[in-house]
């Protein structure tokens, strides 16, 4: 599998993350795992996944401090939100957006650009 293929899902809402997980294999990329809370996204192994889509919420804490782990690591990621950019830190102003509820080809669009990355 090349580079850049791997995908996380970090959601909390189950079917979100099914319906995330559906769409990335038809798309050709490979869910490498699925996080529902931050404590599961931060104790992901880091060889495991090239990239990941984060909802910005999950339980009720911010995905913000996975955000800067990943960034660390070298790793693209996108927020998945309902929210716009608004609500983004200024640290993460630039990161993707995938804004929610969205259709397959706008993941497509966001995958395709963390794959380049």
């Amino acid at each position: 599998m090349s580079k850049g293929r791997r995908v996380l899902v970090v959601e909390d809402e189950a079917l979100i993350a099914f319906l995330l997980e559906e769409m990335i294999a038809d798309l050709g990329y490979e869910v490498a795992g699925t996080a529902n809370s931050l404590d599961v996204a931060m104790a992901a192994e880091p060889d495991s996944y090239d990239m990941a889509i984060l909802d910005v919420s999950l339980n009720g804490k911010q995905v913000y401090p996975f955000a800067e782990t990943l960034t660390t690591r070298g790793k693209p990621f996108a927020f998945a939100t309902g929210n716009g950019g608004s609500g983004i830190p200024e640290a993460h102003r630039g990161a993707l957006l995938l804004q929610k509820p969205f259709q397959q080809e706008s993941l497509k669009r966001v995958l395709d650009r963390m794959s380049e990355q």
